[in-house]
């Protein structure tokens, strides 16, 4: 019993890495955007479901984790596969800054960014692009929505994807190694 159940297991991850295979082919992520390299892409499930696919993009000398750590430039972008009410994202953003210990004084400039969204449709592109000195900037579909020059707020935002605590450690795991 013990063995179906491990062999079970390991086609329902192999069809799932072959579904993440061809999702990330969909979501068709460019090796370079705006002078950063493409680092890590991965897809988000949610109870058996494909939700997005992320790509995580930094300066060409350096990993991932290093531009993240070291605070340089990033662009962040999350192709979506499913329709997701605007609410629903703004109140799981909301859930984990909270978990995160986002800083209070972050709240208006959170507010306006939320203001920014609307819902999401499948095949929509939403990118976040960090650039020490010049903060935050919120595209969707190729469009800026958002801007904010608070750097603070831009480390908060990215951080429910690339921060301890946020949205999917092993989204996060993927993204940053």
């Amino acid at each position: 019993m013990r063995q179906l159940l491990f062999c079970l297991m390991l086609m329902v991850s192999i069809t799932a890495h072959a579904s993440d295979a061809q999702r990330l082919k969909q979501a068709g992520f460019p090796a370079q955007v705006e002078g950063l390299t493409r680092k890590n892409q991965a897809v988000l499930n949610y109870l058996w479901a494909d939700v997005y696919a992320a790509a995580l993009y930094a300066p060409a000398g350096l990993s991932a984790r290093h531009a993240w750590d070291q605070q340089k430039a990033l662009r962040l972008t999350l192709y979506y596969f499913r329709d997701i009410d605007r609410s629903d994202v703004i109140k799981a953003a909301t859930t984990t800054l909270a978990r995160q210990h986002a800083n209070a004084r972050l709240k208006p400039e959170l507010d306006r960014l939320h203001g920014s969204f609307r819902d999401i449709r499948n095949g929509d592109r939403y990118a976040l692009d960090f650039h020490p000195g010049r903060g935050l900037k919120l595209e969707i579909n190729g469009q800026v929505v958002f801007s904010s020059v608070d750097d603070e707020l831009a480390r908060a935002y990215l951080g429910i994807w690339l921060a301890p605590g946020g949205l999917s450690d092993s989204l996060r795991d993927r993204l940053l190694n």
